[in-house]
């Protein structure tokens, strides 16, 4: 019987999805809950500062690898797994993060998947100008809290927005309680679409978040289809299903003797665009047929 730690950074009911898959592709590569394996699982229910008191009870509990979500998991997971083996999913960007070494060779004994999310600023802004007619300004709400991955994030979004030849609000927002100015700064310059950065606070207040883009009919994109089923207008992004699910085959891997530092980053190369129709509606949007044939879903 062998031993893996799961922490999750979503709630368990909000991760099913991704950890019936995880498993499935375990059972698949040989390892069976219960038969052969034991996997414990903690979440951190949204929230970044339970990850350090996690990754030490998941050491306490003696398991052979741990799996983590999120950037903030993850260099917690690094820090202080005590050279356990670590595999991450989540993770924007694990070389600027300083998760990892190199993608091609991650060096220490993390290793995981990357959601490529910087690389998709562009398209953001795309779909956005097709979505809203005359699409003239979009704020774009971050969290500066983030260090580095922030400011590689605002610059990407800064140029695509000046190519496309729309204007860019920045929206600092690093705490819950700045999200309600921040929409309110939004009407007052007249902002007709937001993209929301994909971190923690922003998943855990996306109930506000849904809530003010109605209020002020401001259309948004996010990085994830859970923001999109709350109510948000549209999300373009990786398969988080598939992004985490694929941990699976570095946990066979690792059972099995390899060195993470040997196990290269994966990029997701699954992308999915999601669309609200009702909430295009209350909001006064008609979604054009040209999106609606780039859809992978759509909420109706």
């Amino acid at each position: 019987m062998r031993r893996i730690g799961v922490i999750l950074f979503t709630t368990l009911k909000n991760s099913g999805p991704a950890l019936a898959e995880f498993r499935a592709r375990l059972a698949k590569l040989g390892w069976s809950e219960g038969t052969n394996l034991e996997t414990e699982i903690w979440s951190a229910e949204n929230r970044v500062d339970p990850f350090p008191a996690l990754v030490r009870q998941s050491v306490a509990r003696k398991v052979e690898v741990i799996v983590v979500q999120s950037t903030p998991g993850a260099r917690a997971a690094k820090e202080l797994s005590t050279g356990i083996p670590v595999v991450f999913a989540w993770v924007s960007d694990p070389v600027g993060s300083g998760v990892v070494a190199s993608l091609a060779r991650p060096g220490g004994h993390v290793t995981g998947t990357s959601l490529q999310i910087l690389e998709i600023a562009g398209k953001h802004i795309e779909l956005l100008k097709a979505l809203v007619p005359k699409l003239e300004r979009v704020a774009w709400l971050h969290n500066p809290a983030l260090g580095k991955i922030d400011v590689d994030a605002s610059e990407r979004y800064a140029n695509a927005a000046a190519r496309l030849g729309v204007g860019l609000m920045s929206l600092a927002v690093d705490k819950a309680a700045g999200i309600e100015p921040a929409f309110a700064a939004a009407a007052r310059e007249r902002i007709q679409a937001m993209v929301i950065g994909t971190n923690p606070i922003y998943v855990s207040e996306r109930e506000r978040i849904v809530r003010l883009a109605r209020q002020y009919r401001i259309a948004t994109m996010f990085g994830s289809r859970s923001l999109v089923a709350a109510g948000g207008l549209a999300s373009y992004g990786p398969d988080w299903v598939d992004s985490f699910a694929r941990a699976a085959s570095y946990v066979d891997r690792i059972l099995r003797g390899a060195k993470p530092a040997d196990l290269p980053v994966e990029q997701s190369d699954r992308f999915e665009l999601v669309i609200n129709r009702k909430t295009a509606a209350e909001i006064g949007l008609t979604i054009p047929q040209s999106v609606l044939l780039q859809a992978t879903e759509v909420i109706e």
